[in-house]
């Protein structure tokens, strides 16, 4: 097993996604420790398909993996977690807004504060007014229903322990409430600020409009208070004869 797999989701990213690829794979060539990028295109009917495959052809590390058709972004993850072979993985929007310097800033204090996940706190965040404002409520009311104090959920940059995906669920939007769902299986989380940037080029293909992704997401909030009330803790033994 290699030690870190990086999981990037894409739909409909031609504009961006060699650019934002050759940016992670320039920073991690400074790693000290094995390493792949796993790059998942979720059904795009753009030029996103061949791009990837040009690029997996040039990097030895660089893996493709192809939705057959546009699932959304939790399943493209989901898809990427299955492939990696990674000891950590750690996550990235296909957008370019992520930072992938702050993916070792991440897995250092990972190990330093002894968790199973680390979150990044976008600072500064490169978005518009609405887009800072809906998510700033949306993060207060899901932290009230579910009580996971997760600063800012909708950041995609985040590095966790390979093996806790075992004992989690994944479901469509998971990757909303991705930090709650460790949280329920009994995963330590922590977080930690982390740079954000503008766009390179083209706009999000994953968001859709206010009015959309609040219903959308009051009744996907209401699931995952479901699940939470529901889930099965429990320590097991066998008895040695």
């Amino acid at each position: 097993m290699i030690n870190l797999s990086i999981v990037i989701p894409f739909y409909n990213e031609e504009l961006c996604v060699e650019e934002t690829c050759i940016e992670v794979m320039n920073v991690m060539e400074s790693a000290t420790f094995s390493w792949e990028l796993i790059a998942v295109n979720d059904g795009s009917k753009d030029k996103t398909a061949e791009i990837l495959n040009n690029l997996s052809d040039k990097y030895n590390n660089f893996r493709v993996i192809h939705l057959t058709e546009n699932n959304g972004q939790s399943a493209a993850l989901d898809a990427g977690f299955k492939f990696a072979q990674g000891k950590l993985i750690a996550t990235l929007d296909g957008d370019g807004q992520n930072d992938p310097k702050d993916i070792f800033k991440l897995m250092d204090n990972l190990t330093e504060r002894q968790v199973d996940m680390m979150c990044g706190i976008r600072v500064n965040r490169a978005d518009s007014g609405l887009r800072k404002i809906s998510s700033k409520i949306a993060n207060k009311i899901r932290a009230s229903v579910l009580g996971d104090n997760v600063t800012d959920v909708g950041c995609a940059i985040r590095v966790f322990k390979n093996d806790c995906l075992k004992d989690i669920k994944f479901f469509r939007n998971a990757h909303r409430f991705f930090p709650a769902l460790f949280i329920m299986a009994g995963y330590k989380i922590d977080e930690m600020p982390v740079n954000h940037r503008e766009r390179s080029a083209g706009t999000s293909k994953y968001g859709r409009g206010i009015n959309t992704r609040l219903w959308a997401g009051i009744f996907d909030l209401f699931g995952v208070y479901w699940l939470k009330k529901r889930f099965l803790r429990y320590g097991a033994t066998e008895y040695e004869k």
